[in-house]
């Protein structure tokens, strides 16, 4: 990633950003320093919220999307259990500010974005900074047939069941990590893909996300 120039006092507020994510139970040192490298300032277009950057708080990004607050980033991250060079599908590029995250810590990243205006935007962005990722536009409740098998995949809106396409684009032993339930929060699930096909789901807490929008609902709820 490009060295951006930035004010010594956003780098201090990025390490009390590190620290608070500490207290918060955030233990991965890999995903601490992936988030201390990141510049969340670059991905909120609107310079009134400059200030609170840095803060454990989500913001709008347009389109009816919101950037993740830092903990909800860390936390997803961190469940996914990445190893560097591992393949990673992200569901919902939005600000591409968790596509970042995902490259510093080395992963190999193919993201999805729905919403047009936001992919064009986002790709910009990421091209400017120097992230490597490979962005598109499309339906994310598909996944990415003629890419996969992935390593992981990584969800980043509350869907209403786990999408039975992204567990089949899972390598034996892949974990996917999606908030799943519809209504006021979602239940962040952590869905690991055995050899021989079956699947096992463990719950992590309550999350707040934008809903996912659905174009195509088949095969089965997991």
């Amino acid at each position: 990633m490009k060295v951006v120039a930035e004010e010594y006092r956003l780098k201090g507020m990025r390490r009390q950003l590190v620290q608070a994510l500490e207290k918060r139970g955030i233990g991965d040192p890999q995903v601490l320093e992936a988030i201390g490298k990141v510049q969340r300032h670059v991905f909120i277009e609107d310079t009134a919220f400059l200030e609170k950057a840095y803060e454990d708080i989500a913001f709008p990004i347009g389109s009816g999307q919101t950037i993740s607050q830092p903990y909800t980033v860390a936390f997803q991250t961190e469940l996914l259990g990445l190893v560097r060079g591992m393949k990673v599908l992200e569901i919902g590029t939005g600000s591409g500010y968790q596509t970042a995250v995902l490259a510093a810590l080395g992963a190999k990243v193919y993201s999805i974005e729905r919403h047009r205006p936001l992919y064009l935007a986002t790709k910009r962005r990421l091209e400017k900074l120097g992230v490597r990722a490979n962005l598109f536009y499309g339906d994310g409740y598909l996944g990415s047939a003629a890419h996969a098998p992935f390593d992981r995949v990584l969800v980043t809106c509350g869907a209403p069941f786990v999408p039975p396409a992204l567990v089949e684009q899972l390598v034996p032993g892949g974990v996917l990590v999606v908030p799943v339930d519809e209504g006021d929060g979602q239940v962040m699930c952590r869905v690991t893909r055995s050899s021989d096909g079956s699947v096992q789901r463990t719950e992590h807490g309550r999350f707040r996300f934008v809903p996912m929008l659905v174009d195509r609902v088949g095969g089965g709820a997991l």
